[in-house]
């Protein structure tokens, strides 16, 4: 009886967990060649087929006795093709063409070709991330995912294309130097600049308060006024990301299978903006078999663009209400509770009504009142506290689409966004996320400032949600001025930011 064992890992949310391959070879009759047990899913028992062949023609052979393989702890369901790898390795040593020895200081995974080459797999970032937290020194990889598993310090991280090139590292691992990480500073330069937009001051205005502060923003205007111009410029402004986010972020796009090949860290704020047909699973994260990420945690430290934003079914936007108040989605399964972050800016666009005219001074607007009603009751009351800040964004004039005056260029509103956002680390949290309890001791109010908010919640009618994030959005707007308390004009400025509450919705 031969047994060997190597090591793999099992990524369950975008965390994983150290599995162990055990591989048992001994004589006897049985009706199949190779049995795997520990709760595997269809992919890893059809990893059978792909093994073999990638062994014989590797020029290992097949062991002509039967073999189990087992997959522990075997109470957690193993999914993905990433275990070919391992099994092919624990199969090789088992038939004593590897140290065992050696077997317990490596972390396997990849997916095996019938020639035996080694395909990329997803959550490779967060297997050597359970490497370095297990005492694991050795992760081996397919080399397409090396560069993202060598972001983690303290493993060292061996490419491979090939079964044989595998079974050499395993063998003799001094005779390879580990991959270095790739030093990727991040970009200052933004794709899209707020210099190139005409017009627009006070939507631009609105953009670097929502940056500032990190707060939700609603656009609304007429089509073809530039709401989509205007969101796809906010992660250009936006602090660069910290290693701990960009780790995170990538983290979660390697789960996903989202991230490049050959690629380390993600040092640009991801901006997503999925299609109105997107399906529940698509924007918060789940699926048949295995749960992916949605949008929501691709968008997670970045911006989540949802335009047309009425189009959308009203069951999926309902479903944004968790990780807009808690920055994370939980989707519960039968087996287990699995976890994705989604911390992210929203930015939605929308018509003010299905023509897409109303209000414009220049076309005319053929919706009646109780249309008008209609399409924007799409949007619940609930989801529309979510959001900080509702902002107008008319038509370009002529005169200004072409004037040669463009205002601030990214890079200048970067500046300022993030001398607001070093004054908010002091206090300890971003104002969007300043907790209930502290509201009254971060957000102090002048007289006038008391006035205008008491007068705004009184012929409003906000809800005690859209009073706190009024009071956050008027805390950004003083912080972006330097002044310690709440003065009336911040607090006017923000309650200026609520179109719906003040002129559609009611």
């Amino acid at each position: 009886m031969a047994l060997f064992r190597t090591r793999s890992a099992a990524v369950y949310g975008i965390e994983a967990h150290l599995i162990d391959v055990e591989v048992d070879m001994y004589s006897g009759t049985s009706t199949r060649d190779m049995v795997t047990v520990g709760m595997p899913d269809t992919a890893v028992k059809e990893s059978r087929e792909r093994i073999k062949s990638a062994l014989m023609n590797s020029g290992f052979g097949f062991p002509n006795k039967p073999v189990t393989i087992n997959l522990a702890p075997a109470n957690v369901r193993k999914e993905g093709a990433g275990f070919d790898l391992p099994m092919a390795m624990g199969i090789i040593g088992a038939m004593g063409g590897a140290a065992g020895r050696a077997s317990d200081s490596f972390l396997i995974t990849g997916e095996l070709s019938l020639d035996g080459s080694i395909r990329a797999v997803r959550g490779v970032l967060s297997m050597a991330v359970c490497a370095r937290k297990q005492g694991i020194p050795n992760v081996v990889v397919p080399s397409e995912n090396a560069a993202e598993a060598a972001v983690v310090e303290g493993v060292n991280v061996y490419g491979v294309k090939t079964l044989a090139e595998a079974v050499q590292v395993l063998i003799q691992p001094e005779s390879r130097l580990p991959l270095q990480p790739i030093a990727t500073p991040p970009s200052h330069t933004p794709e899209f600049d707020f210099g190139d937009v005409r017009g627009q001051a006070s939507a631009k205005r609105a953009m670097e308060v929502a940056a500032a502060g990190g707060h939700n923003l609603l656009l609304v205007g007429p089509p073809g006024s530039g709401k989509t111009m205007l969101a796809r410029r906010l992660p250009g402004i936006l602090p660069p990301l910290s290693f701990g986010e960009a780790l995170e972020t990538t983290q979660v796009h390697s789960v996903a299978g989202a991230l490049p090949n050959d690629c380390g860290l993600l040092r640009q704020r991801p901006f997503r903006a999925p299609h109105h047909s997107v399906s529940d699973a698509g924007l918060i994260g789940g699926g048949i078999g295995t749960a992916r990420p949605g949008e929501v945690s691709l968008a997670h430290n970045g911006v989540l663009f949802l335009d047309e934003l009425p189009e959308f079914q009203r069951s999926v936007l309902e479903q944004l209400r968790q990780p807009l108040e808690e920055g994370s989605v939980t989707l519960a399964r039968s087996m287990m509770t699995l976890s994705f972050p989604a911390s992210f800016m929203l930015v939605a666009a929308m018509n003010p009504c299905p023509c897409g005219f109303y209000g414009d001074q220049t076309r005319e607007c053929r919706c009646t009142g109780a249309i008008i009603q209609r399409y924007l009751t799409k949007i619940s009351g609930p989801l529309l506290d979510r959001i900080d800040l509702h902002i107008e964004v008319p038509a370009v004039p002529h005169k200004e689409l072409r004037g040669d005056q463009t205002g601030a260029t990214s890079a200048e509103i970067r500046e300022r966004v993030a001398r607001t956002r070093l004054i908010q680390e002091k206090r300890g949290y971003p104002n969007a996320k300043i907790p209930s309890g502290r509201l009254r001791q971060i957000c102090p109010l002048d007289d006038a400032g008391e006035r205008t908010l008491e007068m705004a919640i009184r012929k409003l009618g906000l809800s005690a949600r859209a009073h706190d994030r009024l009071l956050k959005v008027a805390r950004t707007i003083a912080d972006l001025g330097g002044s310690e308390a709440i003065q009336g004009k911040h607090m006017a400025e923000a309650v200026g930011y609520r179109s719906l509450d003040r002129v559609y919705w009611k």
